[in-house]
């Protein structure tokens, strides 16, 4: 980067986190620390809920999955505006009169402590690995600006962000978020115009736009129902609709968002302005990586995307040079057939279209194949199978092509995106520590002093935690599908006994217990057995807690003492 890019970067990141810690200046009790007093406005606790979820993963990986996959990824978010409206009209009203801190005390006061306690080590175990994922996402942009090893930018990430989540609370988290939300969206624009503007002059916008169609990459609606398929219509309503239940309704991070606000009906606001905004701005993300796509059509990529990777490849020898120059023959081949595509639509004769499509089609598909051959070799010379390059794709382009000043603002938003996210998560993680385990389990009475000394003292702990689960984000391919496919692991499980304790009254702690336990189990299996996509987790999962703990409480009334604890 280029010192203005620096100054841009610096001075964005000091002003926002500098007005979060203003705003919450007064944030001296446990009250104000993690519930902020329930005085935030409906706006601040929407744009907070957005920025929470729209994390760096979303700049870094969204934009390689699109590049890679095509747009169909979107999918994967279309029953997100069915939960928040259910959402809004259940569990809001229900957490707000409840007077909780946390969504899993509510199941104390529903059904009995075990299942508080089950359910609230669930969340850590799942959000604590969640958040290591989120914190190797932006240690990749260190890695890229500095050439720093992965394991090093982790660290000094993850420090930054304990130092700044500990003396901030919910308060500071909630508008700083605010802040860093109108950063990612300027940074979103400026890639989106930056890519378009970079384009050859020949190629227009509706030219680009008919080239990544050509290559398979808008394709945001598949309706073919496919059990086996992660994206696809089906599996986005259906399976994206219960695992953003159990996200924004299930899950800590999200629900201590809206329980600051000042009132049910501004809660609910924040709720419904994610219902009409999350799909869009996803769509806008996605459709940068498919811009990205047709730019590298007529400038060449390189061979691996990953920096560190692609020097070593370099370095080692004749396979090397037989892959890249099949690479360099390969690119020049499709960027001609592009040209022949283009030139031929111009023309507007129907068989000659079609000849070019064929060509262009078959050039794309070689191209793709010499750069998977480049991946095995560097996956060969890693010693990792696992290995590809998708969370560097996007950066290599705003690195190399954005010019000075909007590279800065780019990584502004990136890094924005990545201290909205894990300081959220972090903050999320110490309150279920303190008030799930160690307030209710350790030290039932202490002074408020002490219990936020204690919530200090678990977000330092939660953020060392972060930086060690971190180091596995290497292997776990493209970020924003791996964050998601490991909550799937545990959200069926976490819906399922809210849907127990909102709708169900005669189940009792018991079967909600063991509903639990049942719903995890029959997720692992389904996971470990069969090949649906990780949507369907989710589906599965709530459905046999629900059996569960409904037939058990049944037994449990129809013959007391068989079902204990």
């Amino acid at each position: 980067m280029r010192p203005l890019d620096w100054w841009i970067l610096i001075g964005s990141l000091v002003l926002v986190v500098v007005y979060g810690l203003w705003r919450s200046r007064d944030s001296g009790t446990v009250n104000k620390y993690l519930l902020a007093g329930k005085t935030m406005p409906w706006y601040a606790m929407a744009l907070s809920i957005m920025a929470t979820q729209a994390s760096a993963i979303t700049f870094i990986s969204t934009t390689g999955q699109s590049y890679v996959d095509g747009m169909r990824f979107v999918q994967f978010y279309f029953g997100l505006p069915l939960a928040m409206v259910i959402l809004s009209a259940t569990a809001v009203p229900i957490f707000h009169r409840a007077n909780v801190y946390t969504a899993y005390e509510y199941l104390e006061q529903r059904f009995d402590a075990k299942t508080r306690a089950l359910v609230s080590v669930i969340f850590l175990i799942q959000r604590g690995l969640a958040i290591g994922v989120a914190l190797y996402a932006p240690a990749i942009v260190l890695t890229v600006l500095l050439g720093w090893p992965d394991r090093l930018t982790t660290i000094v990430m993850g420090g930054l962000v304990v130092l700044y989540t500990t003396i901030g609370g919910i308060k500071a988290v909630t508008w700083t978020d605010v802040q860093q939300m109108v950063v990612m969206m300027t940074g979103l624009v400026a890639a989106l115009v930056t890519a378009v503007w970079l384009l050859p002059a020949e190629v227009s916008f509706l030219d680009a736009v008919r080239l990544a169609g050509a290559s398979g990459k808008l394709n945001p609606v598949v309706t073919r129902l496919d059990w086996n398929d992660r994206y696809n219509l089906w599996s986005g309503l259906l399976g994206g609709m219960f695992l953003a239940l159990a996200y924004f309704g299930c899950d800590q991070s999200q629900v201590q968002r809206y329980l600051t606000g000042r009132s049910i009906a501004q809660s609910r606001l924040s709720l419904l302005f994610n219902a009409a905004a999350k799909v869009p701005m996803q769509f806008l993300i996605l459709f940068i990586g498919t811009i990205v796509f047709v730019f590298y059509i007529f400038e060449r990529p390189p061979l691996v995307f990953q920096p560190v990777e692609l020097a070593r490849l370099e370095n080692s020898g004749a396979a090397y040079r037989q892959v890249a120059e099949r690479y360099e023959a390969a690119f020049e081949e499709r960027r001609e057939a592009a040209r022949g595509l283009l030139e031929a639509r111009g023309k507007g004769e129907t068989s000659a279209v079609a000849q070019s499509l064929e060509r262009y089609r078959e050039a794309d598909r070689d191209f793709e194949a010499a750069r998977e051959e480049g991946l095995r070799l560097a996956r060969e010379q890693r010693n990792q199978p696992g290995f590809n390059d998708t969370n560097y794709i996007f950066l290599g382009f705003v690195t190399r092509y954005m010019p000075a000043g909007l590279v800065g603002l780019v990584m502004a938003a990136i890094f924005a995106a990545a201290m909205s996210s894990i300081s959220a998560e972090i903050n999320s993680l110490a309150t279920v520590s303190v008030i799930d385990i160690y307030q209710r389990h350790f030290r039932r009475q202490a002074s408020d002093a002490h219990y936020l000394k204690a919530a200090r003292l678990a977000t330092i702990f939660w953020g060392a935690y972060a930086v060690v689960t971190a180091e596995f984000g290497s292997s776990l391919g493209a970020l924003i599908e791996a964050v998601n496919i490991l909550g799937s692991y545990f959200y069926g499980g976490l819906l399922g006994v809210f849907v127990l304790a909102f709708y169900f009254k005669q189940v009792t702690g018991n079967g909600a217990f063991y509903g639990v336990l049942a719903g995890e189990a029959a997720i692992f299996l389904v996971a470990h057995l069969t090949g649906i996509s990780f949507l369907w987790y989710n589906v599965v999962g709530c459905l046999v807690v629900i059996a569960v703990g409904v037939g058990l409480s049944r037994l449990e009334r129809a013959v007391p003492g068989r079902v204990q604890a």
